[in-house]
């Protein structure tokens, strides 16, 4: 073998080894931060890049994009002195690779340290329920201290997260009646809104129908009440425009009054002082009428039957001061039957009057 062969070997690979440390290709989103000598140098961008071989190190590389922490559950202490564990979650970035790397020596543990403080801190000043229901107001705050805090170590805190608040058992059973009972009572509260408005509903229908009934029966009144003075009106207007005289009053008036005793629910009834008058004017008038007829021969048994005939057509007068019977019922009968047999009566002459040809009560059919 060449003796000249091991030396150009060894120089080759001294030179292969020098250029493959000179060369740094650094990955998109990553920083490495170069120190020469022990001293921090610059930070290698992502690409190519070109160091002083055996001079200059890589110290640190670090990941630029966004991070996300989850911390375990910490137990805090509320104003009310309940334990609660608060399990937290921190999206965080490396904004200075070099603050990062040389300001704090492990930020993760640096970040979760001060969020446990943090969150004591403001879970301390609130008790259980405001904890609960103020998440917004706890992660606005736990970002304002961390970022507040981090941006000395090159790292932006974007956003802070309060994944789970647990409660002892005790309270979580206590919160589960308490919601139930608000659940219940509302339940209730619906159900009596309910109720009540429907009253309301029902109650505003009924005075509704009753106001209608009201208006349509005081209409239908209206209108009977007009028909009946229209009908008053046209009877009153054919009586004075016809001139009846008081003789067809009188006739009229004794047709209507076997009317006053029809109806079952009458006791009894009043007699009234003109019904003399009354049938004395029939009478009269039918007697004035049956003299007005042609003369017929006179015989002595004809007059003696027609006196006769004429007494027993006689109506028994009832004068104003006559006394009638204290059995109501009686006196009702009697003067029903009184009135229809004056009505009969004056109809029998009124007939007879009439018509000449009939034979008069008490002729013989040979006279």
């Amino acid at each position: 073998m060449d003796p000249l062969v091991i030396p150009i070997l060894v120089a080759a690979i001294v030179v292969v080894f020098l250029v493959a440390s000179t060369v740094r290709i650094v990955p998109q989103a990553r920083r490495y931060n170069i120190e020469r000598f022990g001293r921090y140098r610059r930070t290698l961008q992502p690409g190519l890049n070109f160091v002083v071989p055996v001079a200059d190190r890589v110290n640190t590389k670090l990941d630029v994009r966004e991070q996300v922490y989850s911390s375990d559950p910490r137990p805090v202490i509320t104003e009310d002195n309940l334990v609660v564990n608060i399990d937290t979650v921190l999206y965080y970035q490396i904004t200075d690779p070099r603050a990062a790397a040389y300001e704090v020596a492990d930020y993760l543990q640096a970040i979760d340290q001060l969020t446990v403080t943090t969150l004591r801190n403001v879970i301390g000043s609130m008790d259980l329920e405001e904890t609960l229901t103020s998440r917004e107001e706890i992660n606005s705050r736990l970002r304002a201290v961390l970022d507040d805090a981090t941006g000395k170590w090159g790292i932006r805190v974007n956003r802070v997260e309060i994944k789970a608040i647990d409660p002892p058992a005790t309270i979580k059973e206590a919160m589960e009646k308490q919601m139930r009972a608000e659940r219940d009572k509302r339940a209730a509260i619906l159900h009596a809104e309910g109720e009540r408005q429907a009253k309301i509903l029902t109650a505003e229908g009924t005075k509704q129908k009753d106001i209608l009934e009201a208006q349509g029966t005081q209409q239908a009144m209206i209108l009977r009440a007009d028909g009946e003075a229209k009908a008053v009106e046209l009877v009153f207007q054919a009586v004075h425009r016809n001139n009846a005289d008081p003789k067809v009053l009188a006739y009229k008036y004794l047709e209507t009054l076997p009317h006053l005793a029809s109806s079952d629910n009458n006791t009894f009834w009043v007699i009234p002082g003109e019904l003399t008058e009354a049938v004395r004017t029939v009478t009269s008038a039918f007697g004035d009428q049956s003299t007005a007829g042609p003369p017929t021969p006179a015989r002595p048994d004809d007059a003696a039957t027609a006196d006769d005939t004429s007494h027993e057509s006689r109506v028994p007068e009832l004068g104003a001061g006559s006394t009638v019977s204290l059995d109501a019922a009686k006196a009702a009968d009697e003067a029903e039957k009184q009135a229809a047999a004056a009505v009969s009566d004056a109809k029998a002459e009124a007939a007879a009057a009439m018509s000449p040809q009939v034979p008069r009560r008490g002729q013989t059919s040979g006279d």
